[in-house]
């Protein structure tokens, strides 16, 4: 490790690599922007797209198959979508999935009418196009780079950020007219497939600037995978029959509806399950459809839709939730101005309301929203013009980089231990309750207080320190959301509120670091 930092420049500086990242990057060069993306892994085979495959919300333009499309989510989802919102994620999914495919940039595959599938991505062809795409574009890609900090001008905005450049071993800064964060969501760690780069750092980030965040309340999401492995492709799921460890049939449980039992049973037992519902026609198309699903079957010698094969959730966090940066206008700029936020960083409320977007709705809000955060973060940088590379800048960042207290005092791995007791276990996130939510709540105060006064490092020990940093913080944002909303809607269930209250239909933002606060967001839903 050298002691030297690296200075770049740029006009728009996008935070990720994954598809929001590289759309946004993609997006901001067209729009003429000097552009570099900044990745803590490589691009193209980073986050949870790289690792598999994934649906779409692809729809034609046809009023009655987008009606279908945008009615089928609202109920799930409380009723705090917005139609305007949806109809722009569509027609941007539409557009940009057919860029894909008339570019050349990914190869669809077509149906037995020979008409081209558009509704579903390999994740590794996808992002290895994407990382094609952005380079083309004239991007400059850093990658192994991971952003520990903001950097803001003297009046506030945000003015670029510092990392870590693992791989040369120095630190790095990029002074830039406009950030974007597509930085992913936080699955706390919980090995959940292709999330160990998704700790929730872009949350923190914003935050420490001063931007909101909104339906962290709807972030206990948990997938489904075989015991011991990291698959957590759930739509399968729907084709199977869950057993108790006695081998009767777990009455209730499912994929959709039904995964709270499955975690009631999980704390006391093992469960099982058969995907005996599929038929053959199904099962070949599964295959086809996501083949790394079945990896784990093979080289275990078990057919999973003959034998019985034990289940875990682990948590998705806000991966798989609605939960993240709130988003306050058209461009997906923050409530910060030179920041904006796409992908999983940011809430998808906007479109999926309180109920998760699966893997569909996710990617199709990662590519919209990276397109409009990248467009915005251009033209925001172009209004600064070259003034932007001159600005005086400072950073952001507090606990992990700049303890109040003695430094070392706190260590990363006790920090990540003691977070990750409080949001994995299923009796404590999935199965909610009042009075759970406050005794986990005052663990994570008294471990955000230790981060806060003791915890640093720096390279890649800055890196591990603010990860650890990050997960306290979301923990805390989720948590006390969760407490503010006293109603069951959508995925923010609660054992002693089970009723929907029609007086809480709004959405709920929360902010601040050292003190966390929580308000109701009173524009209409």
């Amino acid at each position: 490790m050298t002691t030297e930092t690296a200075e770049l420049t740029a006009d728009v500086l996008v935070v990720g690599g994954g598809p929001a990242a590289t759309w946004a990057a993609l997006d901001a060069a067209r729009a003429g922007a000097d552009v570099v993306l900044a990745d803590k892994g490589y691009c193209g085979t980073s986050g949870a797209t790289a690792a598999g495959g994934t649906g779409v919300w692809y729809v034609a333009p046809e009023p009655a198959a987008r009606e279908a499309a945008m009615a089928s989510r609202e109920a799930l989802g409380g009723y705090l979508a917005d139609r305007g919102w949806m109809g722009r994620v569509l027609d941007r999914t539409f557009a940009n999935i057919n860029e894909l495919a008339e570019s050349g940039s990914y190869r669809f595959p077509t149906g037995p009418d020979g008409r081209p599938l558009r509704n579903g991505l390999q994740g590794p062809a996808y992002m290895r196009g994407m990382r094609i795409k952005v380079r083309r574009a004239g991007v400059r890609i850093l990658d192994h780079s991971p952003v520990t900090e903001l950097l803001t001008a003297d009046d506030g905005s945000v003015a670029g950020a510092a990392g870590y450049r693992r791989q040369a071993g120095h630190a790095y800064r990029v002074r830039a007219g406009a950030v974007v964060l597509a930085t992913g969501g936080c699955a706390f760690l919980s090995k959940a497939l292709g999330t160990d780069t998704d700790t929730g750092d872009g949350a923190l980030y914003a935050a420490e600037v001063g931007a909101e965040l909104s339906g962290m309340e709807f972030s206990n999401a948990y997938g489904i995978a075989p015991e011991h492995t990291s698959v957590t492709k759930t739509a399968f799921y729907s084709f199977a029959t869950f057993h108790r460890e006695d081998g009767t049939v777990l009455e209730g449980a499912a994929s959709q509806g039904g995964r709270s039992v499955i975690a009631r049973e999980l704390l006391t037992g093992r469960v099982y399950c058969t995907l005996d519902r599929a038929d053959d026609a199904a099962r070949r198309a599964m295959r086809l459809a996501q083949p790394n699903f079945f990896l784990t079957f093979d080289r275990l010698g078990i057919d999973p839709f003959t034998e019985r094969f034990p289940v875990t959730l682990l948590a998705e966090g806000t991966v798989r939730g609605t939960g993240g940066i709130r988003i306050a206008g058209e461009d997906c700029r923050t409530t910060v101005p030179g920041l904006y936020a796409a992908g999983d960083a940011a809430t998808r409320e906007l479109i999926c309301g309180g109920f998760t977007g699966g893997g569909s709705h996710n990617a199709a809000w990662a590519m919209s929203s990276g397109t409009w955060a990248g467009q915005g973060a251009a033209r925001h940088a172009a209004g600064l013009g070259a003034k932007a590379a001159t600005r005086a800048v400072r950073g952001a960042g507090g606990a992990g980089l700049r303890p109040t207290g003695p430094a070392g005092r706190t260590d990363h791995r006790e920090m990540i231990t003691t977070v990750q007791g409080e949001v994995l276990p299923y009796d404590k996130n999935y199965l909610r309750h009042g009075d759970t939510l406050t005794a986990a709540l005052d663990v994570l105060d008294d471990a955000w207080r230790s981060a806060r006064a003791g915890l640093s490092g720096s390279g890649r020990d800055a890196v591990r320190a603010r990860e650890a940093a990050a997960l306290a913080a979301n923990a805390r944002w989720m948590y006390r959301s969760a407490l503010a909303r006293t109603e069951s809607r959508g995925m923010a269930r609660r054992l002693d509120f089970p009723a929907q209250d029609p007086a809480q239909h709004h959405r709920i933002a929360t902010g601040g670091l050292d003190e966390v606060w929580t308000r109701p967001l009173k524009e209409p839903v």
